[in-house]
């Protein structure tokens, strides 16, 4: 399995490090993705074409797939930013996929092999969503972000939804967090008010 794929031009470096891991066509069974931000998801129809992978996105993000519009639905993405989207984050009409599963907060992963748990964590995007493993792993997608210290993403949908989706992080047995964008933290470090 793998959790989020990144955007197409990382694809020479994804494919090179699935096989230097030792996974062929045909041997990764999942991609479960945190959202529908393209530099999240922009090798998912690749990865299905190429490996033969299944899909899984919360239903509420399927729109910016569908729309090739990072921005669709969304009202966090500032103005100044909008035109900018499609040369930062391409999408192409190849890059758009069907989920072969949605997922919510009560999709059991245990069906498809895996030993997690599917949190809602809105607030970066409405769908977005993380995975709690059996072993107290976190990944939160781009909830947080960690660089200079852990912060809320300064990209939010809705920063009510982020501030409780924070708060909900903090109720999890979790040890580490693995933010979609900078280095894992641990769950005591995060001290956003």
């Amino acid at each position: 399995m793998l959790i989020d794929c990144g955007g197409r031009n990382q694809r020479r470096k994804l494919d090179s490090e699935l096989r230097e891991a030792g996974c062929e066509p045909g041997e990764l069974k999942w991609v479960f993705l945190t959202h529908g931000d393209f530099d999240h998801c922009g090798n998912a129809a690749w990865l299905k074409e190429n490996y033969g992978t299944q899909i899984a996105l919360s239903e509420a993000d399927v729109g910016m797939i569908r729309a090739r519009d990072m921005s669709c639905g969304r009202k966090g993405i500032p103005a100044v930013a909008r035109p900018f989207l499609p040369w930062i984050y391409a999408f192409k009409p190849e890059d758009q996929f069907e989920p072969d599963l949605l997922l919510t907060e009560n999709t059991n992963l245990q069906r498809c092999g895996i030993d997690a748990a599917v949190i809602e964590l809105p607030g970066h995007t409405k769908g977005s969503m993380a995975f709690l493993t059996a072993a107290g792993d976190l990944f939160c997608g781009d909830l947080l972000v960690s660089r200079r210290g852990v912060v809320l993403n300064s990209i939010l949908d809705d920063e009510a939804a982020a501030r409780a989706s924070v708060e909900k992080i903090r109720g999890l047995a979790c040890q580490t967090v693995y933010p979609g964008h900078g280095r894992p933290f641990e769950r005591k470090d995060i001290r956003i008010t």
